[in-house]
């Protein structure tokens, strides 16, 4: 028998009984205390829920001219609306109600997306932030060469974050396929992710939240800003921190040699 509780969510799907009281545990103090920290940890949740949705709609209505990306910075946004809005005291499950808001945000954008060639992508836009945040760590002396080398290194992890699983493998996108071609640049990839998953979940908590939603779940700066109740330009400043972190991390036990 499946465990119920005042968000039913993810009682529905069959999860475990510890992760319902988890779920239940953070609703209380989202709710009752106004935690930003378990609506953050609400939004991580459900995050693969909206991506779900978000890519139905997307085989039922793209025609090639809308990216995957783009339907999951508003089905992202559906679900921040979600939480804010759902009432746990009547007892009803979440994700149906989240469900809703979540369709009609994505619903609602999609006739606006079809200018798709007259709007900057969501990966070029979310690269570029990417990149400003990076640059915007210049320290005191530092040459253009080596401000040069700390953008491409600060660049480098990022992709190697992306291709550790941005998007799961059959959506469509390059996330989790190692840029190989041998079988042993294949096993030498799969043992720098394994290596970089190893530090990375070894990262603070925030930091490491806001690592894994943007480079492995796609969430864009402004919409991390929302989900942790920061501004963007906080936002940026916390990647740029948690890259650095990620990096000395690594440094420290000797992997990477390209970072020195």
């Amino acid at each position: 028998m499946k465990a119920r509780g005042p968000a039913g969510n993810l009682e529905e799907s069959g999860a475990p009984a510890e992760t319902a009281d988890e779920e239940r545990l953070l609703w209380q103090a989202f709710k009752a205390k106004g935690s930003a920290a378990a609506r953050s940890k609400l939004f991580s949740m459900h995050v693969d829920f909206a991506r779900s949705i978000a890519r139905r709609l997307h085989r039922e209505r793209s025609r090639g001219d809308i990216e995957i990306a783009d339907l999951y910075q508003f089905g992202y946004a559906g679900l921040l609306e979600a939480l804010d809005r759902f009432e746990t005291e009547r007892g009803s499950p979440f994700r149906p109600f989240a469900a809703l808001r979540i369709t009609g945000n994505i619903l609602d954008a999609i006739p606006h997306l079809s200018e798709v060639l007259e709007q900057i992508s969501w990966r070029r836009r979310v690269r570029r932030e990417r990149l400003k945040s990076i640059a915007e760590g210049q320290k005191p002396g530092e040459t253009p060469v080596e401000r040069l080398s700390e953008i491409a290194l600060g660049m480098a992890l990022g992709f190697i974050l992306e291709g550790t699983g941005l998007f799961s493998a059959g959506e469509g996108d390059a996330g989790g396929s190692a840029p190989a071609e041998s079988a042993y640049d294949t096993l030498a990839w799969k043992e720098i992710v394994g290596r970089l998953q190893t530090e990375l979940d070894g990262l603070p908590e925030r930091e490491r939240s806001i690592l894994r939603l943007h480079y492995l779940e796609g969430v864009a700066f402004d919409q991390l800003a929302a989900a942790l109740g920061l501004s963007k330009a906080r936002i940026s400043q916390l990647h740029r921190t948690s890259l650095l972190m990620l990096r000395k991390r690594m440094r420290e036990r000797g992997h990477f040699r390209m970072i020195r």
